[in-house]
Parts: C-alpha cells; sequence; structure tokens
C-alpha cells in the first residue's frame, strides 16, 4: 500500500522503511506467522496434538498463496482469510487440515496481524523520536542562546532565545516518546476470540491458548477485543499529536525563514520554477501539510470505535482505509523534521529591542 496514489508523491513524503509493513507481503507473512502460532499454542495446551502442530508450522513457513484466488475471495467475502484459511489447508492435506485456523476467525487473524505489524513501527517510531530529541538538544546547545524576537499573535512580542524556542518544540517531542512507551504495553495486545468474542470453540482452553500464542508472538495478552477499538482509536490519536508537534515546528521555521525576518538559515531549500532567486522552505511545509492531513484522518478513524453489536465490516473496513495512511504519514514527518532540524541554524534577530 502506498500512502499517496500518485507515485510523485511518494518522492516528496513516502517512507519504504514503513510502507513495507504495510505491503501484501508483509500482511501476508504475519498472518502465517499467527497461524503457525496459533497451531503451536493449541498443541502446548492439548487442544491438537503436537504432530499436527509441527505440520501446519512447517507448511506456513515454505506457503505461498495464490494471490490471484485472494484478490477473488477478498472481493466476494470482504475479507481475506476464508479463501487463505482454504489454501492453508489444502497445502497442510489431510489427516491435519481440519486443525488449521481452528475455533478462530477472520478478526483474529487480521487484527493480531495489524498488531505484530505495528509492534516493528512503534520500534521504528520511537528510535526516530530519539533521533530527533538528540539532533534538537544538539541545535540547543550550538544556537541556544543566539537572540530572536518572540512573536504572539503574529506581532513582535518580547525578545527572547533560540533555547527558548527550541524548548517549546522539545518538550512535546519528549512527553510524546513517554506516551509511545505508556501506550505500547496497551496497544501490542493478541486478538484471539473466535467467531463471537468468546473463545467457546476452544473447549475451555481459550484463555490459555491466547496466552500462549502471544507469549510465541511477543505480544500480550487480553480478552477478545473484536468490537473494542479503543486501542487502534488511541494509538491514532497519537499519530495525530506527534504529527501535529512535528508540524507546529514546520510553522515556526517557515515564518522565521522568512527573508524579511531570517532568523532561521536552512542549508537547502526548493527552487521555483519561475523566480530562481528562492529559496522555499519545503521541509517545513509538508510537516505543517502532514499535520493537517492526519488530523482530518483521526476524526475519520475515530469513527470506526462505533461497531455494531460484536463485529462490524463496514467500521473494520474503514479502519483498514485510514489507519495505514496516519502511521505512514507520521513517519514521514518524522523524517523530514529530522532532516530540516539538522540542516537549519539561528540568526540573531535583526532588531531585537523591543
Amino acid at each position: 500500500m502506498q500512502a499517496f496514489p500518485f507515485s510523485l508523491l511518494q518522492a516528496l513524503v513516502g517512507d519504504g522503511a514503513v510502507e513495507a509493513l504495510f505491503s501484501n507481503e508483509a500482511e501476508l507473512s504475519a498472518m502465517l506467522e499467527i497461524e503457525a502460532a496459533l497451531a503451536r499454542a493449541q498443541a502446548q495446551v492439548g487442544l491438537i496434538d503436537e504432530e499436527a502442530a509441527q505440520r501446519i508450522t512447517e507448511v506456513c513457513h515454505a506457503f505461498r498463496p495464490d494471490r490471484a484466488k485472494l484478490a477473488e475471495g477478498l472481493a466476494q467475502d470482504g475479507v481475506v482469510v476464508p479463501e487463505f484459511v482454504k489454501q492453508l489447508r489444502a497445502a497442510v492435506g489431510e489427516p491435519h487440515a481440519r486443525f488449521v485456523h481452528l475455533g478462530a476467525t477472520s478478526q483474529d487473524i487480521i487484527d493480531t496481524a495489524l498488531i505484530l505489524r505495528l509492534k516493528s513501527i512503534i520500534e521504528i517510531f520511537g528510535n526516530r523520536i530519539a533521533e530527533l530529541v538528540s539532533a534538537l538538544r544538539h541545535l540547543h546547545a550550538r544556537d541556544g542562546a543566539v537572540t530572536l524576537m518572540a512573536h504572539t499573535r503574529m506581532q513582535r512580542a518580547l525578545p527572547f532565545t533560540a533555547g527558548d524556542k527550541i524548548g517549546t518544540w522539545l518538550q512535546p517531542l519528549e512527553r510524546h516518546a513517554d506516551s509511545l512507551d505508556n501506550l505500547a504495553p496497551r496497544l501490542l495486545v493478541v486478538q484471539l476470540g473466535g467467531p463471537i468474542g468468546t473463545r467457546g470453540e476452544m473447549k475451555d482452553h481459550g484463555d490459555a491458548v491466547a496466552d500462549a500464542m502471544a507469549e510465541i508472538l511477543g505480544l500480550g495478552y487480553g480478552p477478545p477485543w473484536h468490537s473494542q477499538r479503543d486501542r487502534i482509536g488511541e494509538f491514532a490519536a497519537f499519530l495525530s499529536l506527534l504529527s501535529g508537534t512535528l508540524g507546529k515546528i514546520g510553522q515556526d521555521v517557515a515564518l522565521m525563514a522568512q527573508n524579511e525576518i531570517g532568523e532561521v538559515r536552512l542549508a537547502s531549500g526548493g527552487g521555483s520554477s519561475a523566480m530562481p532567486h528562492k529559496s522555499n522552505p519545503v521541509q517545513a511545509e509538508l510537516l505543517v501539510a502532514l499535520a493537517r492531513y492526519n488530523a482530518g484522518l483521526l476524526g475519520t478513524l475515530h469513527q470506526a470505535l462505533v461497531h455494531e453489536n460484536e463485529r462490524s465490516g463496514a467500521a473494520w473496513t474503514l479502519e483498514w482505509l485510514v489507519l495505514p495512511q496516519m502511521v505512514m504519514a507520521t513517519a514521514a514527518g518524522l523524517n523530514k523534521a529530522q532532516a530540516l532540524v539538522s540542516s537549519m541554524s539561528f540568526s540573531p534577530s535583526a532588531n531585537p529591542e523591543h
């Protein structure tokens, strides 16, 4: 999946590392890992025999589904898992095919596959936030004493320093780093509920299977959450808040880099087709655009919190459409912010007096 529909935009706001985790290959690989973990967990608690679990695991490691039939199944069923499981059972063969996907439902596989990939994404985001914080601290150490003019309500106010300005960027990012650490255990939880979210098809072994499955996958244990989408909603809110902080940095830099203000210098800027003398603050502008993009998408994503009864096809599909876009926009913003901060320097205000 691409974050944006036109390939040229990928060069502007794409992020290959995170986009790869939303690719067909990554999702199918995660689904196979989950089916194997389910079988191994069920063998651990005695729900299926070890030979069946071993066969399912071996097939999952080598299985290559028929993509065309998966697409047909997705178009018909609204979810890819029924056709996926049909093909996987055929590959496992008798006498073990009936143990594939035992007691699980499509949402268990899709949700846990998402969470498994979000685990990698959270690690990427944590590292990028730490790198950006480090870059801002370096900028503060180098330029923090530079005298600037503060502005309130877009008007000149009183003199202050570049260190004061950097602090307004740095402090929210430090809070976001803490928020991500606190959010991760709530978000990175296995989904296993069975057809109606009761684990009833696993003969009183459902909780033990979910616990073992979580341990195998390196995720947390929790009760089924098919229609409880607050985890996803909270993560989306985090993405919008982080993007908003990056957008604040971008907006400040774009204003301070104006020729008539000149308090920020950028090592390089974007050119103009009509005015060769211009050097546009492209990275800063992108941070503003991505912040507004994610703020808009957050309202759409939060509409997916409304699941009717025990499962919603509509709300679930909406989540698929929106969450990857928000994740990839945030990833791009973190990269752009790092590039911007690493290439900028502060200059004293031309008239620092009140």
